[in-house]
């Protein structure tokens, strides 16, 4: 499993665009890849914003999450970094980047590769590039 994270615009896409299949799996479409499947998983942030609305539990979230994560096939996870900046007044805004910010957690801990990309600039945080 290899996550690539940064700040909004910064090159994510493209950088996957140059380095790994072709494979896309969005998580607005709401529908898991084949088993075996290679998938880039995108729009992880939005995903769980969804949840919380439809009033599911972090835990519930987070099973979620691990069903992917243990599910056979090549994973690249495209993660934006939504961390940095004020803390929201908003207590659903707050709630959603906290929860947000412990499935990070749980993905980074599973990942193999992890790269930072910052205004296009790759950096490996974990594992051999």
């Amino acid at each position: 499993m290899h996550i690539i994270f940064g700040g909004a615009f910064n090159g994510k896409r493209q950088y996957v665009k140059e380095h790994f299949v072709d494979a896309r799996f969005d998580w607005h479409e709401a529908e898991l890849p084949e088993p075996g499947q290679a998938a880039v998983i995108a729009g992880v942030e939005q995903w769980i914003r969804q949840q919380l609305e439809k009033g599911r539990s972090e835990q519930a979230i987070l099973a979620a999450v691990g069903q992917l994560v243990d599910s056979p096939g090549q994973r690249i996870w495209i993660l934006t970094d939504i961390s940095r900046g004020i803390v929201p007044i908003d207590p659903i805004e707050r709630n959603w980047r906290d929860v947000t910010g412990r499935i990070y957690q749980y993905l980074f801990g599973q990942a193999d590769h992890i790269t930072r990309i910052w205004y296009g600039i790759p950096q490996t945080i974990k594992g051999d590039e």
